[in-house]
């Protein structure tokens, strides 16, 4: 499976000394994040939004990428049109695809308040944007004419709610989406906030006939439903219904696991293994995260690595954050102690079924069977997470081979000490122990395989 990015953190523009040159910055580091193994970037909106410093969460005028004077300027926080493709086209150049930030349910900085006839209330639904496109009023917005109920879904924020199934606002989504497919050149869509409309607009959005470079395109499509287990599958479901596209979701359960994992010393590590998350039961339809942009002051403080390495050698599509990543310092690279190791384990082992080996309260062992067919070759691994705080820990496990040497390639602890090589019996079975508050990976090698160009090797991605 890929690695995915979110390019971004809230206010990053500002922090990083980057505003309204947020496009090129990350331009800057495509070229390396490729070689790191990255495959697409989740970038934020990027539409002018009701002011031109916004995240872009409050969207007035979704044609304007930075390009007509209106909201406090004319570049969005994060560039321009001209900006926004040349990143695009570089990141294409090496290999990283682009998923656009789709807030489709709430709109902000309106032109003028208006009456809505249905209700007698006055509202901020008179938007007249300067690119010319999708104009919009009260009817535009619920309440409105063409629903007998209230609205579909969650209200955010106070903000006008747009009502899709208006003719007007259904076809500019549907030109909004094609727009950034066809003529920007983004691979996919994260749906922001789809707790507050109907799961069937995604459904159609998904399921539009895209044509890229002169073929029929079907974008990767992931949507953020903020809630535990039994919603996001509901919800999972009902998307899927109306269309194959395999639609995902974001793993916030798991998240929330993985908190209590790296926050609280003693979490039970047998808690992850019973499911209460999106991974363990439907993989394919799972997104897996460590942070974002929405946690703030819920952000992991401790040992985060440990859940980086959690998410980078199961199933799903994880995400990693780039405020982690640079403004953290966790990518370390030219070392097996930091994400930049996992990402690599992840591409060259982490294939097959993951199967639970060993769980207590503080010692969880797994192993990636590994999968090969005519383009993959993932010869698999053994994954040790050590909830223990003063010392190595590891127990004896039967991995599925027999009599192979096992060299450690990423770990990381609060004692980054280096593992010892492994080596199984006649059956399978043996010892894999992991740093305190820290983990190990494993992989199966030839019994003539150098440790030390594998681990240089990992580290370089060749």
């Amino acid at each position: 499976m890929a690695v995915m990015m979110q390019a971004f953190y809230w206010d990053a523009p500002k922090n990083d000394n980057k505003e309204h040159e947020w496009w090129n910055f990350v331009s800057e580091k495509v070229e390396a994040l490729g070689k790191a193994g990255i495959n697409a970037l989740w970038l934020p909106p990027v539409s002018k939004a009701s002011s031109d410093t916004s995240m872009g969460y409050d969207p007035y005028d979704y044609f304007d990428l930075g390009d007509f004077d209106q909201k406090g300027g004319t570049k969005t926080f994060f560039g321009n049109r001209a900006e926004l493709e040349a990143l695009i086209k570089k990141a294409h150049e090496h290999g990283v695809g682009l998923y656009a930030d789709m807030v489709i349910n709430h709109n902000s900085g309106a032109d003028e308040e208006e009456v809505n006839p249905l209700d007698g209330q006055k509202r901020w639904t008179k938007f007249n944007p300067k690119s010319g496109k999708f104009p919009r009023d009260w009817n535009c917005f619920h309440p409105s004419r063409y629903e007998h109920v209230m609205m579909e879904g969650e209200n955010f924020a106070g903000f006008p709610h747009l009502c899709h199934r208006n003719p007007a606002v259904y076809t500019a989504m549907f030109e909004y989406a094609r727009f950034l497919i066809e003529e920007l050149g983004f691979d996919g869509f994260r749906f922001d906030f789809v707790k507050g409309f109907g799961a069937w607009m995604i459904g159609l959005l998904s399921k539009y006939r895209y044509v890229k470079d002169g073929n029929e395109f079907t974008p990767y499509v992931v949507g953020e439903y903020w809630s535990g287990e039994q919603d996001i599958n509901a919800w999972i479901d009902k998307v899927n219904s109306y269309t194959d596209n395999q639609i995902a979701a974001f793993d916030f359960p798991l998240r929330y696991q993985l908190k209590k994992v790296c926050d609280e010393p003693n979490y039970d590590l047998r808690n992850l293994t019973y499911g209460g998350n999106v991974v363990m039961n439907r993989p394919a339809h799972a997104a897996t995260f460590v942070d974002n942009h929405d946690m703030g002051a819920d952000t992991i403080v401790n040992d985060k690595l440990m859940a980086y390495s959690f998410i980078l050698v199961h199933e799903g599509y994880p995400s990693i954050f780039w405020y982690d990543y640079y403004n953290n310092g966790l990518a370390r690279p030219g070392t097996p102690n930091g994400i930049d190791a996992l990402i690599e384990a992840h591409h060259k082992y982490a294939g097959g079924d993951s199967q639970i080996l060993h769980a207590d309260p503080d010692l969880y062992v797994m192993q990636r069977v590994g999968w090969k067919d005519d383009s993959t070759d993932q010869r698999g691994l053994v994954y040790v997470l050590n909830n223990l705080g003063d010392k190595w820990s590891g127990t004896s496990v039967k991995t599925k081979w027999p009599n192979t040497r096992f060299v450690p390639v990423a770990w990381d602890g609060h004692d980054a000490a280096h593992p010892d090589e492994r080596t199984t019996d006649g059956e399978g079975n043996a010892e894999f122990p992991a740093p305190p508050r820290g983990y190990a990976i494993y992989v199966p090698v030839a019994q003539d395989t150098n440790k030390d160009e594998l681990i240089a090797g990992l580290q370089t991605g060749e």
